[in-house]
């Protein structure tokens, strides 16, 4: 799978993203919820970091993507499609992913949304759930932690392009 996004890009990126990205993973499955705060940092990684990982000439673009799937987010809030939470994620994710990889990014979030969502609800339904019997996400009936999904999406993505 080629990706547009350079391997310098990626590796400037993927040192402050990852951990924001786990703890993003960890919160929604604790919690049932993105932390604001790490939605923010997420944002203000871009912010700086952009600046010094891409092109002058990239670097606003990427900036309206964020504003423009912001809008499209808060619509299908609005709309029921998903949480808040996800919707803020996924702007906050937008200005990382070169425009030119939305198609491989939407079959590593497939990959990862199934193996998110099988590996939970085997761990919820066998002895491994007595690791974290806290969590909200464990009972919450048909809803998903997606944070699972998404933050692993985003790092899987900027280790693939960091391995050019």
């Amino acid at each position: 799978m080629g990706l547009q996004i350079t391997p310098a890009e990626a590796l400037w990126f993927l040192p402050f993203v990852a951990p924001l990205c786990l703890w993003v993973m960890w919160s929604d499955l604790s919690a049932m919820r993105i932390p604001n705060p790490a939605v923010l940092a997420l944002v203000a990684v871009f912010v700086v970091v952009g600046l010094l990982a891409l092109p002058l000439t990239d670097y606003p673009w990427r900036l309206l993507t964020m504003a423009v799937v912001l809008v499209a987010m808060f619509l299908a809030n609005m709309a029921g499609l998903m949480g808040a939470g996800d919707s803020k994620f996924i702007a906050a994710a937008a200005p990382f992913v070169d425009p030119g990889d939305v198609a491989p990014l939407a079959l590593i979030f497939a990959a990862c949304l199934l193996a998110a969502y099988l590996s939970h609800r085997i761990a919820k339904h066998s002895p491994l759930r007595r690791l974290a019997p806290g969590w909200t996400s464990w009972d919450r009936g048909r809803k998903f932690p997606m944070g699972f999904a998404l933050g692993g999406a985003l790092v899987i993505y900027l280790a693939l392009g960091a391995a050019g």
